[in-house]
């Protein structure tokens, strides 16, 4: 019998349609499936994945169960899940799914318990709380692991961390590094979800607007990047002087976060740290300042300052909190401080995603086939994996490109010929 806890089951016929929708724009993840389905590569493998319940992730998941895997799938935040698609996962795609929009923390532990009950030989990670709970809590599965993957830069920080103390029990492939991955989904995904969650949840014009970017990584790029394109006059915050150096360069204020704290009226953090914006900060704020984060977890914004910076709040839209300071100015915070991109509006769109899941569902079968070579530690996707969902994706565009001659290989390859 299918073990499963979900919002309803009756959700699942709009969740199909959904996931249909996703699919047509995912064709490099397409390819893969019909090869999985052929080749059966993951055949006998247990999988436990902790994503955000999404269309796109549900193409994943179908995709690896094509490829032979026995799945569990929970969620990687308690605000990510479209409670419509795990209903379709579980009725139509018989997958079994642990996972509520707006589940509080303790049932947000207890669906990665449940999805860690199958023994897994892989696990699919996104924040990297899959693995912590296998290795803290539940330390008996980890003779049956082979590897996993991550998904996130927040991930992929704490699993080196891991690594480092000696405390990871099993190599893990670091999707997030993959080319195909940050270079896209986190610039050009991140970028314009943000956008899309803000705007959602707010009604707000952009254009106009002083717009506070924490964090200069490729997620923060991508955001800065979009509100800019949105008419808003952007300012950047960060710690690390390249980074810093770079948002200059190409054409952003930058400052400390005090000094924008005075000025902004919408401030993102994505930073992957934690109370980037702090009581200190939200008491330097204008009245009516907008507060979203973008990063993994909402330790981010530092909400228990705020509340005791509060004398009231109410909630005054979907995913927008109104915080009344004792001073009498107004903070909003969207979405409870967590990923204002995947709880007040949909992730990213499927095209970005394709490449993200398609690194996921090949490290997955490159993990299985090599898992007795790597050492416990965290790996970067493999270099060939990369560039074949590079080319697939832009095949897929019907896109064309050169290729060398053999004159140009032996060149590049040679340092005889000089000049």
């Amino acid at each position: 019998m299918l073990k499963y806890d979900i919002k309803d089951i009756k959700l699942a016929q709009k969740g199909k349609l959904r996931i249909e929708w996703a699919e047509m724009d995912m064709p490099v993840l397409r390819m893969i499936r019909e090869r999985f389905k052929k080749e059966k590569p993951l055949k006998g493998v247990r999988l436990s994945a902790c994503l955000h319940v999404t269309t796109e992730t549900a193409n994943l998941m179908i995709t690896l169960k094509e490829g032979g895997a026995e799945l569990a799938l929970c969620a990687s935040n308690p605000l990510s899940t479209q409670d419509d698609v795990a209903a379709a996962l579980v009725k139509f795609y018989k997958i079994p799914v642990f996972a509520i929009k707006g589940e509080d923390r303790d049932t947000y532990y207890k669906h990665i318990y449940q999805a860690l009950d199958i023994k897994p030989h892989i696990t699919m990670d996104d924040g990297a709380d899959l693995v912590s709970t296998l290795h803290k809590e539940r330390k008996e599965l980890l003779k049956n692991v082979l590897g996993g993957t991550e998904e996130t830069t927040t991930g992929v920080i704490r699993l080196r961390a891991m690594a480092e103390d000696g405390a990871l029990k099993y190599p893990v492939i670091a999707v997030n590094d993959a080319y195909t991955k940050h270079l896209f989904d986190n610039r050009y995904g991140t970028g314009q979800s943000t956008i899309d969650g803000i705007l959602r949840a707010t009604n707000r014009l952009l254009a106009g607007s002083i717009f506070v970017v924490c964090g200069y990584g490729w997620c923060g790029r991508g955001v800065a990047m979009r509100a800019r394109g949105m008419g808003a006059r952007v300012i950047v915050t960060e710690v690390d002087p390249l980074k810093a150096l770079e948002a200059v360069m190409d054409g952003f204020d930058v400052m400390p976060i005090a000094e924008a704290a005075k000025v902004g009226d919408i401030f993102v953090t994505v930073t992957g740290n934690i109370n980037v914006i702090s009581e200190k900060i939200f008491s330097k704020m204008k009245d009516g300042a907008i507060v979203a984060n973008t990063g993994h977890f909402n330790v981010e914004i530092d909400i228990e300052g705020l509340e005791e910076l509060a004398k009231s709040k109410r909630i005054i839209r979907d995913f927008v909190e109104e915080y009344t300071l004792k001073n009498g100015k107004r903070i909003y915070l969207l979405a409870e401080g967590r990923l204002v991109n995947l709880s007040a509006a949909e992730g990213h769109p499927a095209a970005v995603m394709d490449m993200s899941f398609a690194n996921q569902a090949l490290s997955a079968e490159y993990i299985y086939k090599n898992a007795k070579k790597l050492e416990k530690k965290v790996y970067s996707v493999p270099e060939e994996i990369d560039r074949e969902i590079a080319r697939l994706k832009l095949e897929s565009m019907g896109i064309r490109i050169d290729t060398l001659t053999k004159e140009q290989y032996e060149y590049l390859h040679s340092w005889q010929m000089g000049t």
